[in-house]
């Protein structure tokens, strides 16, 4: 999904950023520790504007990002640095 967004700006300086959003999902179960570790290395990554894990569900992450600093392929990949296997739906 894309959409548009504003920037916390004055009307007249309003800069529009194109988002994507995807979800995640990881295979393994992670404990709170890992689910923590993961989540910040998505958050340090440049490019992604905000992480969610549903509680209920914490093997699926949505990811909102800006396309134009990182894409969905260096997403999943974070995973796989941290050991993990994970697979992207909702594209």
């Amino acid at each position: 999904m894309r959409y548009t967004t504003a920037l916390g700006l004055k009307s007249e300086e309003t800069m529009n950023i194109d988002l994507a959003d995807v979800t995640l999902h990881v295979d393994e179960t992670l404990d709170t520790d890992g689910l923590a570790q993961l989540e910040e290395a998505f958050r340090n990554r440049d490019g992604v504007v905000s992480v969610h894990v549903d509680q209920k569900r914490p093997h699926l992450f949505l990811l909102e990002y800006n396309p134009e600093r990182v894409n969905s392929q260096d997403l999943l990949s974070i995973t796989h640095f941290q050991g993990l296997h994970a697979e992207l739906i909702g594209l």
